[in-house]
């Protein structure tokens, strides 16, 4: 038997998973933690990484310690403390800032299919991370990332695309991730054995 399974996700021991939903196959790492967020298929998260406010899209891979949609403080106003907006643990007879957590929640970080986020990454909210891109180590990305492209450094700017034009807009077109679990077991071999181009040339219409 498989360990991963279509009905539950696999959580791994310590794992915090708030208001958040998942997707077939999909597997959290050790440690870490998911909020107000939505796992596409076979999509999985590494060790001691933090996930917020965050829609995974199928088969993305996020590597350990990373953080992903991390949340602001409001640098605005004249302190930026949680005194501010977590009201309730300082003070008897105040509450929390409803309006505050709802505006931070509205803030999505999207990870498209089939990305790559590097060990110690760092994706901010309101950032969209292509299909297929890849987020080098210890990045810190704070604008959108194209489909397909290498990104790295602090902020991340772009290395190299992982592919030309041409392959990208026909692995758009593929879509291999929209697939079913019994097609991409068939195509397992091919998957393994061939270059992004031979794959194309056998599967694309």
């Amino acid at each position: 038997m498989p360990r991963l399974s279509p009905d539950q996700p696999f959580l791994h021991p310590n794992t915090q998973v708030t208001n958040s939903t998942f997707g077939r196959y999909c597997e959290i790492g050790e440690g870490t933690r998911v909020l107000n967020s939505t796992f596409g298929d076979y999509a999985y998260a590494e060790r001691l990484s933090d996930i917020a406010n965050t829609t995974v899209g199928k088969f993305a891979n996020i590597a350990a310690m990373t953080r992903i949609g991390p949340t602001d403080h409001p640098f605005a106003n004249a302190a930026q403390h949680h005194f501010l907006y977590r009201s309730s643990w300082y003070f008897d007879d105040a509450e929390d800032d409803p309006a505050f957590f709802a505006a931070r929640a509205a803030r999505r970080t999207t990870l498209g299919p089939d990305c790559w986020i590097g060990h110690g990454a760092i994706i901010k909210p309101e950032v969209t991370v292509g299909a297929g891109a890849i987020v080098a180590s210890g990045a810190v990305v704070t604008k959108d990332v194209p489909p397909f492209a290498i990104v790295g450094g602090n902020t991340a700017k772009l290395i190299r695309m992982r592919f030309d034009d041409t392959i990208i807009e026909r692995l758009l077109a593929l879509a291999w991730w929209d697939w079913d679990h019994a097609r991409l077991r068939d195509v397992l071999p091919d998957f393994r054995a061939l270059r992004a181009e031979e794959f194309l040339e056998k599967y694309s219409a």
